[in-house]
């Protein structure tokens, strides 16, 4: 029933260090100012405490706030709180300073690519053993569809997908679908296979991608439950080695498939898919370019350097000093997106916004701002943590043209 408006003065939501903004707040109801109404308003460093916090009343149901400014890159959030008929409505802007100029606080372990190289060798030497089986009640006309499930870190463990394969005869360029966090089944993208694609998506958890919803809740609730947090103690062990190298398997039977055209792979996911995406093509040469909507575990050492890490959050609250969080810090540079947006050298599809607070607009600079392939950035400034239909439409073109290009 309440609008609460935020934005800043700039029309593109950008200020140079050291310019001063200043947030224009309007309440609405009916899309009508509501005059008398109290707001609370918080002014701070993305994801840091408040840096001041005031409670007024609007005459007029609008106002304008001095929210000052920052010396150094980064984003200044202003939050307001509206308070109607004893409910609380929300309302958010972020004003980038100089975002392009954000450098991450993680730094390259000086094996890190020996590390991953000896990994990708060893998980090479397990056998793909490939399960296919057909899904007739998913199949179209133009399109046949698969659970698929390919042996993956370890003999015995699996990697379980939805595959979706032209029906028509010729060989067809390929995209793999990487997850957003979480557990849940998936329905293969049939959307990309009917315009002529073989389209791969995959899950992560080592467990079928096509039954009833409640089985992944039971699994969310229970044993997969902060899965992001597994074993990080060890690097060797932590729960996204096997996940990583499950990307780079995926693409393994995409070129096993007789299918494939034999060159072109495209990889393309949000959040914790955008991480995926950037880290597939990192350690991928294969993959030809990529589309990652506000990237997860980016820069995440942030937190322990006094600014915004990417999720899940880590070391927010942490004691560096500890021993065992001094390791778990230096073991998640081995799986941080930015040092392997460091190695990307296909070209990208990027975007985010700067109201993002699952994925800091922080933390995806962080990685973005260190990749020296060509890319392409689209930034929507009022977006959170959600998408409208145009960006993955125009990241959609963005890879067909690469596709006609090639």
């Amino acid at each position: 029933m309440i609008d609460v408006r935020v934005a800043p003065e700039h029309a593109d939501w950008l200020y140079q260090t050291g310019e001063k903004v200043k947030f224009n707040i309007e309440v609405t109801r009916n899309d009508v100012n509501l005059k008398g109404v109290e707001i609370r308003y918080e002014i701070s460093e993305d994801m840091m405490k408040p840096l001041q916090t005031k409670t007024l009343v609007l005459k007029d149901g609008k106002t304008t706030v001095d929210a000052g400014t920052m010396k150094k890159p980064g984003f200044l959030r202003c939050i307001v709180y509206a308070k109607y008929d004893g409910k609380e409505y929300q309302g958010m802007a972020t004003a980038g300073f100089n975002p392009e100029k954000i450098q991450p606080t993680t730094t390259l372990p000086a094996d890190f690519v020996a590390f991953w190289e000896n990994a990708k060798i060893e998980n090479a030497k397990i056998p793909m053993d490939a399960k296919v089986t057909l899904l007739p009640e998913r199949c179209t006309e133009k399109v046949n569809v698969y659970h698929v499930n390919l042996q993956n870190f370890r003999r015995g463990a699996r990697l379980y997908a939805i595959i979706c394969v032209p029906k028509a005869p010729g060989k067809y360029p390929a995209l793999l679908r990487v997850p957003g966090a979480g557990t849940r089944p998936y329905n293969g993208d049939l959307l990309n296979a009917e315009k002529g694609m073989i389209t791969f998506e995959i899950g992560i958890h080592g467990v079928p991608v096509n039954l009833p919803v409640s089985f992944y809740s039971e699994l969310g609730n229970g044993p997969l439950n902060g899965y992001m947090h597994s074993n990080l103690d060890n690097k060797d062990e932590y729960y996204y080695k096997r996940v990583y190298l499950g990307c780079v398997r995926a693409v393994d039977y995409i070129y096993s498939l007789p299918e494939f055209d034999g060159t072109n792979v495209y990889v393309a996911g949000g959040s914790q898919g955008g991480a995926l995406s950037i880290i597939t093509a990192g350690l991928d040469s294969r993959i030809k370019g990529l589309i990652a909507f506000y990237p997860a575990l980016s820069d995440l050492t942030g937190y322990a350097n006094g600014r915004a890490g990417g999720w899940p959050h880590m070391f927010r609250e942490a004691d560096k000093k500890d021993p065992v969080t001094a390791r778990k810090i230096e073991n998640s540079k081995y799986y941080d997106v930015v040092n392997f947006a460091r190695l990307v050298k296909v070209p990208g599809f990027y975007s985010s916004g700067y109201n993002d607070m699952v994925c800091p607009p922080t933390s995806m600079y962080s990685a973005y701002n260190v990749i020296t392939a060509p890319k392409t950035m689209l930034i929507v400034e009022e977006t959170a943590h959600w998408t409208y239909p145009e960006q993955w439409e125009k990241a959609w073109e963005w890879m067909y043209e690469k596709l006609i290009d090639n």
